[in-house]
């Protein structure tokens, strides 16, 4: 067994594509307009979906946003350097919520990031 892929349902999908393409440098793998369920997906992420977990972008054809609620997280993404992938993500008008550094009783460095619906993804420094 393994982990396929996490499913965000997104308002825009052109919008979030580009931050997932651009901002974390994914590709987009596949896309697919579902007319009879007016719905389209779009699957981004690091390679191909037969080794890799990857991110299903749902867009219901006729939903601009939705109610975030309380159970969700995060996305975690490993990045080599945190503070320098925070700079380029500020520099591509990317929303930080956290700034890079230490985690909270640990040191790990950390910094949280927002995407285009406002999903929290969770940078963290490789492990050496």
């Amino acid at each position: 067994m393994r982990i396929l892929h996490t499913m965000l349902r997104v308002g825009n999908l052109e919008k979030s594509i580009k931050f997932y393409t651009e901002v974390f440098e994914m590709q987009l793998l596949r896309r697919k307009d579902y007319p009879d369920g007016k719905f389209t997906l779009a699957f981004v992420g690091y390679g191909d979906e037969k080794e890799n977990t990857v991110i299903e972008l749902t867009h219901n054809w006729d939903t601009d946003s939705y109610d975030m609620g309380n159970a969700y997280g995060h996305i975690a993404l490993e990045v080599d350097d945190v503070y320098k992938a925070v700079d380029v993500i500020k520099k591509q008008g990317g929303k930080i919520l956290r700034e890079a550094g230490p985690m909270n009783a640990g040191a790990t460095i950390i910094a949280f990031v927002e995407d285009p619906d406002g999903y929290q993804i969770e940078l963290l420094a490789a492990k050496s």
